[in-house]
């Protein structure tokens, strides 16, 4: 078994942290400073330009995309140390380097489900970096975990010619950056029809669509999230579009939806070790630079097992994050479900104890602006509800394990 990155990877590596160092990392506080004095809190402080900018002509650029034709060509297993790296900094880097949600989702659907003429509209700009998008599957009104809940209807005119989508969402992620200017919306075509998982449809909906209204941005542990592009609450109210803005056929939506949700998955998951590394660092840095009691932090028992604690489950986790990242680059996403399901519960679980212990560290300062922890903290929280909370991937993963021993679907 062999542990080791390959010289790609190595490269990229390389390359990826110097960026961090010499760029990301200090544009954090300009960015902060820029947001300041801008006229919206949506719209983008110039910092990020430059980054991306940066970015692109190193090479630093749609590394998430296994597609050569479209993205860098790295497999999962490549792209996995690289989506820590910018983990480090996730409300700066990933946009940075065009590797965010929910853009990279959406591009992954586009080059895998889109028609030629739909992926020349919207893929090729958000490859550019030129605009941004939003998908807009979760709603207020029912338990959205369970997607065949969606009530969110897409009906064909009359004429065949046109669809409307009628519907209310909400933590539409990425909808109240002005940049944001496509939806891609899930909704039922066939609400009364047989099979659950083939009711639902998936369709481009452009923000300027007469009768859409983004009503409001959602706060996370009151956080807006504005480098994110916030998560807002959006309203479809009879909107029409095109019907060749349908993505794929009529019943596809769901398979659609799961097709999309496993790559993101594992990235979050990549990401969340990431934001676990920095807060190691900074718990480090904090123990040694601060005294108590007459002795150094660094010099108190629990603070050591806290720091320990946290090298250990960080290494535990990234080992299964790799694994999952080799199977799906080996035996595809349907091959390593549940290599996914364990480590969509288990990291983000393990990564807000690790930042809780280092709030604790920091004393109030770890509540405040002052430190990214608090802000790391909602992020990392936030992962055990997105793409499906803990609970039904602990349902499902059970269920898989039980049916070896002859337990049958209840």
């Amino acid at each position: 078994m062999d542990f080791a990155f390959d010289a790609r990877t190595e490269e990229l590596r390389e390359r990826l942290l110097a960026f961090m160092e010499e760029y990301a990392y200090p544009a954090e506080p300009v960015a902060a400073e820029q947001r300041a004095r801008l006229a919206s809190p949506w719209d983008t402080p110039a910092v990020f330009g430059e980054l991306k900018a940066e970015a692109r002509r190193q090479g630093l650029w749609n590394l998430f995309l296994p597609s050569a034709e479209h993205g860098a060509g790295l497999t999962n297993l490549q792209y996995a140390p690289l989506a820590e790296i910018t983990g480090r900094s996730p409300h700066l880097a990933p946009m940075a380097t065009n590797c965010a949600a929910p853009d990279t989702g959406n591009m992954e659907l586009l080059a895998q489900f889109g028609n030629e003429e739909q992926r020349k509209q919207w893929l090729e700009p958000l490859l550019a970096g030129e605009i941004r998008s939003a998908f807009a599957m979760t709603e207020p009104e029912v338990a959205s975990s369970d997607a065949t809940n969606i009530e969110t209807r897409i009906e064909r005119s009359a004429d065949g010619g046109e669809y409307v989508v009628t519907g209310r969402k909400w933590f539409i992620s990425g909808a109240m950056n002005p940049d944001c200017r496509i939806f891609i919306v899930m909704g039922k075509t066939d609400p009364e029809g047989a099979d659950p998982r083939r009711q639902q449809s998936m369709i481009l909906l452009p923000r300027d669509t007469p009768g859409v209204e983004v009503r409001r941005a959602m706060t996370v542990y009151g956080y807006e999230d504005h480098d994110h592009g916030g998560h807002a609450e959006v309203v479809f109210d009879g909107a029409r579009v095109p019907a060749a803005n349908l993505i794929g056929e009529e019943g596809t939506g769901f398979a659609i939806a799961q097709a999309r949700l496993g790559p993101g998955r594992i990235h979050h998951c990549m990401r969340l070790i990431g934001m676990a590394e920095r807060a190691i660092e900074l718990m480090c840095r904090r123990a040694v630079e601060r005294t108590a009691f007459g002795k150094p932090l660094a010099a108190q028992g629990v603070v050591q097992n806290w720091i320990a604690d946290a090298r250990v489950t960080v290494e535990q986790l990234r080992l299964l994050v790799l694994k999952t990242a080799w199977l799906m680059d080996t035996v595809g996403n349907r091959g390593a479900h549940t290599e996914i399901q364990a480590i969509k519960i288990a990291t983000p679980r393990a990564v807000v104890q690790i930042l809780d212990d280092a709030v604790q560290l920091h004393g109030a300062g770890g509540v405040s602006q002052d430190f990214p922890l608090a802000e790391l903290w909602a992020a990392a929280r936030t992962l055990r509800l997105a793409d499906g909370p803990d609970e039904v991937h602990q349902r499902s993963l059970a269920r898989r394990e039980l049916k070896q021993y002859g337990a049958g679907r209840p």
